[in-house]
């Protein structure tokens, strides 16, 4: 090797291999999974912010806002078990394909729905559709990257990805506000979000990966049930799931956007638009920020300081009548739900075995989907009972009460070391109970 590949430890005088961020994109299989969900996401965020739009106009109701994470979350409780058991059964990548093929479906759907006024149900038919899509796909997504690059590469491919769903989620809101404002209508944000999946389509085809299990277990109960099992073993990976789960349900604000957009902040689509697109720039500056440093050192309590300061910046969120104030808390909260996303997520793919990875991903997808999708109707109900900003603020106290608990439970969670370090006895010690007081 080169001198440049290696740099000085001052603090201990010896040298180690420099941290490279690019490392995992000088991997082709893992280059064309990128870009396939950098795809996906632009086509699903424009769909996000295009339904929420829409709904609101067309209902003027709140409830109607909330019931739109009831459609979609009501798939994932179903389907999650078995979808997790078949991506640690089939193909990981045409379990991912077949996702994106109902998102086509679907798409063209809503556009038809939109451009002639159908009946609101069909709308949440097609959001009940992409439940399902998301409910076999995502636990697919997220095991899948372990395969793809060496495991030593997990965190910045995990930080990677996020880094993608983040530039889509700046872009997707972004161009579809200015499309529904210049066309007045959001049937083509939706005919675009299908000309996304295609692409991804496109971006997965021929790219295989190998089933987790060389013999595949029968479809019962106990199979699927097993990731439940290994979660409730787990209490690294449970700490980490039960905080994401009851912070962002808490905490989530996204959901009452066109609300704060249109009654309080008195925007434009154009200004929803870069007001939801405000989270994911937050959130992709802080992937760059981290990507660019060595793995955190401490990342147990990052991730509890990043999930308390989620909560602060949704409270000064919902009190907020500014659109700049507004918009940098936001900004703050994406990246702080960043370092969570980030640690959470290489948690879960490194303490756990490849042959579980599909069912645990699916446990982890149940958990992220109760709190995004529950989250926003939980939000859409208070919100009609007691207003829009006693709905976001009160779920932000809730966040910190949330952190403070999750640090009384599980004290280990603030003396986690790397996450470049954690290896198979430390899942073992996990799994055990007895926590991981350092490790490296």
């Amino acid at each position: 090797m080169t001198d440049g590949e290696f740099e000085s430890d001052r603090s201990t005088g010896e040298f180690r291999a420099a941290h490279d961020p690019y490392s995992t994109l000088r991997i082709p299989e893992y280059r064309r999974y990128l870009l396939a969900m950098l795809a996906a996401g632009i086509g699903a965020e424009m769909r996000d912010l295009a339904i929420g739009w829409e709904l609101y106009e067309r209902t003027g109701s709140f409830l109607a806002l909330g019931a739109v994470g009831l459609a979609l979350i009501i798939p994932v409780l179903l389907l999650a078990l078995p979808a997790g058991h078949l991506s640690d059964s089939l193909s990981r990548v045409r379990v991912i394909l077949a996702g994106e093929i109902l998102i086509t479906v679907s798409a063209v759907v809503l556009a038809c729905v939109s451009y002639f006024s159908g009946p609101i149900i069909i709308y949440y038919g097609c959001l009940i559709l992409i439940g399902i899509a998301g409910a076999i796909s995502r636990p697919a997504r997220w095991a899948v990257v372990p395969q793809l690059v060496p495991n030593s590469l997990v965190s910045n491919a995990v930080t990677w990805s996020s880094t993608g769903w983040q530039v889509a989620a700046i872009a997707g809101p972004a161009l579809a506000g200015r499309l529904i404002e210049s066309t007045g209508t959001a049937c083509w944000v939706y005919l675009c979000e299908a000309a996304c999946a295609i692409a991804a389509i496109v971006s997965l085809a021929g790219l295989e990966t190998p089933p987790a299990r060389v013999e595949r277990e029968p479809l019962t109960w106990a199979s699927m049930a097993a990731g439940f099992s290994f979660v409730a073993r787990s209490r690294l990976i449970l700490a980490t799931l039960t905080l994401d789960l009851f912070a962002v349900l808490l905490g989530g604000a996204v959901t009452l956007l066109p609300v704060y957009s249109r009654d309080i902040l008195r925007l434009t689509p154009a200004g929803l638009g870069w007001l939801r697109a405000a989270t994911p720039l937050g959130a992709f500056v802080m992937s760059l920020i981290l990507n660019q440093r060595r793995p955190m050192t401490q990342p147990g309590r990052s991730l509890l300081y990043a999930v308390a300061g989620f909560g602060m910046a949704t409270i000064v969120f919902g009190l907020s009548t500014d659109p700049m104030l507004s918009f940098a808390m936001l900004f703050l909260i994406g990246a702080f739900d960043n370092i969570s996303v980030v640690v959470r997520a290489t948690i879960v793919q490194v303490l756990t075995p490849d042959t579980m990875r599909g069912r645990v991903s699916a446990v982890n997808g149940i958990f992220i989907g109760a709190s995004n999708e529950l989250g926003g109707f939980e939000s859409g109900l208070v919100a009609r009972l007691f207003g829009p900003v006693v709905a976001v603020v009160s779920g932000g106290v809730g966040s910190i009460l949330v952190v403070l608990g999750v640090a009384w439970i599980w004290p280990e969670v603030a003396r986690l070391g790397s996450l470049t370090k954690l290896g198979a006895a430390d899942a073992e010690r996990s799994v055990e109970g007895t926590g991981v007081d350092s490790v490296g």
